[in-house]
């Protein structure tokens, strides 16, 4: 799989990262999510391969991780491994909006997330919040109002990427009228 993805390398790809914005300790390839869908696609759900996968310096492997993990097979304890190694806005949107949401215990991490002093670990929990809110319909309005202290204060914080993602959730809870 490794080689496949390398074998993928678009300079392109990797010149239209950097121009949004991801900045990462990982080698970027260049590879496009949609590319990446049709590859987990094909390897279909394996929480084995996807740990390893993610142990990878690669971007584009630890996006396709999140991918291929099955939820209901993937544990607290790599969400909490993972969240440590995400260093930019894309990973931790696609390890949340592609896995961490369909996990059962999305909501009780979503809460340590948010009190994380970390950049990413905190727009992980933001995330989170803003993905619950929009699809799991069945979640009660006090669970989401539960969060609004840690909204309000993640809007006062100076970092872009915490910013932008708790103005992201608190315009999502006001489209199902929670407001902020």
């Amino acid at each position: 799989i490794l080689q496949k993805l390398r074998s993928m390398r678009n300079e392109k790809g990797i010149e239209a990262a950097k121009r949004f914005g991801i900045v990462t300790k990982y080698e970027i390839l260049g590879i496009s999510r949609t590319e990446l869908r049709k590859i987990a696609k094909n390897i279909g759900k394996n929480t084995q391969l996807a740990l390893k996968l993610w142990k990878t310096d690669i971007l584009e492997a630890k996006i396709l991780a999140t991918l291929i993990a099955n939820p209901k097979e993937f544990k607290k304890e790599y969400a909490y491994e993972w969240v440590k190694d995400i260093d930019n806005w894309d990973l931790c949107d696609q390890f949340v909006l592609n896995l961490l949401w369909k996990t059962d215990y999305a909501i009780e991490v979503a809460k340590e997330f948010c009190n994380s002093g970390k950049e990413f670990t905190k727009r992980v929990g933001l995330v989170l919040i803003a993905k619950i809110a929009m699809s799991k319909k069945d979640i009660r309005r006090e669970k989401l109002i539960e969060f609004i202290p840690f909204i309000e204060k993640s809007l006062k914080d100076k970092r872009r990427y915490v910013k932008k993602a708790a103005l992201w959730v608190k315009k999502i809870l006001k489209k199902i009228e929670i407001q902020i």
